[in-house]
């Protein structure tokens, strides 16, 4: 029976479970921060060797100004106060996105992360800050005309199916098997968007600050049922 090797995650619902509950949004994006230690934490108890989180996207910035701030320092809290943990966890920390729009502080911290975590083998997380897999495509086009440019070489179907690929923000991972969004909603929001082609979806009625290890038990449990055929006929 084929097992998961990559999880993503689009953390949705902080906003509701905070509105729910009489608080503010921040209170539940401090919340959904606990999650995502709670579902790191799991995913490596659970053998999973790669998960993706989709922490802020490139159309997020459209949120009110007091909501990014904390968001922010959120991130920032998370990054000092996490990745020496992570590190002694043999977790790699990766972090995909466009970086122009952070601040420098910020881009210091991934970068340390980075750096600190890089040979690390448990487990590797990738967060997604000011993400967008349509973007990520355009962008991976572009490097991919450059590539083929430098090495005299006409880009062609054979060639893009070779190095396209490469050219991802993503390069060296495993498409993910399975993709969870959380609080209910279908849609994946312009996450992933290539690497997704055959990925199972598990939609999640949970609210992302309840996430925890049994709902990504659940997302394994219901892996395991689907039959998954790449768009091949199974064979009787």
């Amino acid at each position: 029976m084929e097992t998961a090797q990559h999880i993503a995650i689009i953390m949705d619902g902080n906003g509701r479970w905070a509105q729910q509950r009489g608080l503010p949004r921040t209170a539940g994006h401090h919340q959904g921060i606990e999650a995502c230690k709670r579902t790191v934490r799991a995913a490596g108890e659970l053998g999973i060797q790669y998960i993706t989180l989709f922490g802020f996207s490139s159309e997020n910035w459209s949120r009110p100004a007091d909501e990014i701030n904390e968001l922010m320092r959120l991130l920032r809290m998370f990054l000092r106060s996490e990745t020496a943990e992570l590190h002694r966890n043999n977790v790699r920390l990766q972090v995909i996105g466009s970086r122009k729009e952070l601040s420098s502080d910020i881009v210091e911290l991934i970068e340390n992360a980075e750096k600190l975590t890089k040979d690390n083998t448990a487990l590797f997380l990738t967060i997604a800050l000011n993400y967008g897999g349509r973007n990520e495509i355009l962008e991976a086009a572009a490097l991919y005309a450059q590539q083929m440019a430098k090495r005299g070489i006409n880009p062609s179907f054979e060639t893009a199916e070779e190095f396209f690929p490469q050219s991802l923000m993503t390069d060296g991972m495993p498409d993910p098997d399975i993709l969870i969004r959380t609080s209910g909603e279908q849609r994946i929001s312009n996450f992933l968007l290539w690497q997704c082609a055959y990925t199972e979806f598990v939609f999640s009625q949970t609210l992302w600050p309840d996430f925890g290890k049994s709902d990504l038990e659940f997302a394994l449990a219901e892996f395991k049922k689907r039959d998954r055929r790449f768009g091949a006929v199974k064979q009787s």
